[in-house]
């Protein structure tokens, strides 16, 4: 069982949740992620590790709630267990020096952002960070990421907090201004890294995606993951989460992703969540 020692209410439906799990916390890095499950009945969920004690054991993870098992686990508390808690999943980040770097997260995109900030950062890179979400009650970490960026930039679709706009928007004014950039790492919704990747592809700038397909085991045998990049099909779990963002078909990910919709939404309603 794996002890949840630490819970914050990020927002309404945004939580933060530490888990006692010493073996992932000892081997974990950044870019990587764990799967979870709550109970016997419970659904195998991925989620991507927000942040790491290797003294503490411990294992951030940051979620929405937004389906059944995310909405139960937002429910418990300081305290509670879980049944299984497996990891580190996937490929860690690509981690090395590219001179200045571009990392922009959206939304909850932005949890799994700040380990990967702090090690581009460690690594001595120059560190430009561009936030964004809908309004400023959805931005989370900006004074962690803000600790290890050289620069910070905030865009909210309502303009409640920084830049009126998005993300893309910031990313094209760095551009305009002649900004030498060695690469860009973008994490958060699929429609937002594919604006972000048709934009950097017309400069020839490096970028990486952290793609978030449907999961079930997370080790490659189930093919739930599949995604098609440069015409080749990968698998996000062993292969990833890291791609090519140049690469990926996003129209093929947002088709896949859509494909379990109505059965969520009955699981829930069965679950009363």
């Amino acid at each position: 069982m794996y002890k949840i020692v630490e819970k914050k209410v990020l927002s309404e439906t945004v939580k933060l949740m530490k888990i006692k799990a010493l073996l992932v916390a000892k081997k974990a890095q950044a870019g990587q992620f764990i799967i979870l499950r709550i109970d016997e009945s419970g659904e195998r969920i991925p989620l991507t590790i927000a942040d790491y004690d290797r003294k503490q054991g411990t294992i951030t993870i940051i979620f929405m709630e937004v389906g059944k098992t995310t909405k139960q686990l937002g429910t418990l508390n300081v305290g509670d267990s879980l049944l299984n808690f497996a990891g580190p999943l996937g490929a860690p980040s690509e981690i090395k020096n590219y001179g200045t770097v571009v990392c922009i997260g959206g939304g909850v995109g932005i949890a799994p952002l700040y380990p990967i900030v702090k090690a581009l950062k460690e690594k001595g890179n120059y560190v430009i960070s561009i936030l964004g979400a809908r309004n400023e009650s959805l931005l989370m970490l900006e004074k962690e990421i803000k600790s290890f960026s050289d620069e910070l930039y905030i865009a909210t679709d309502d303009g409640s907090k920084g830049q009126k706009g998005f993300v893309s928007d910031v990313l094209q004014q760095l551009i305009d201004e002649k900004r030498e950039i060695g690469m860009v790492m973008a994490i958060g919704p699929v429609i937002m890294m594919k604006v972000v990747s048709d934009l950097t592809r017309k400069y020839g700038i490096k970028t990486l995606v952290s793609l978030n397909p449907i999961m079930v085991d997370g080790t490659g045998m189930c093919g739930g993951c599949r995604v098609s990049v440069g015409g080749e099909t990968k698998f996000a779990c062993v292969d990833g989460p890291e791609f090519d963002g140049h690469l990926v078909d996003f129209d093929n990910l947002m088709l896949r992703n859509r494909r379990f919709i109505c059965e969520e939404e009955e699981s829930c309603k069965l679950a009363g969540v």
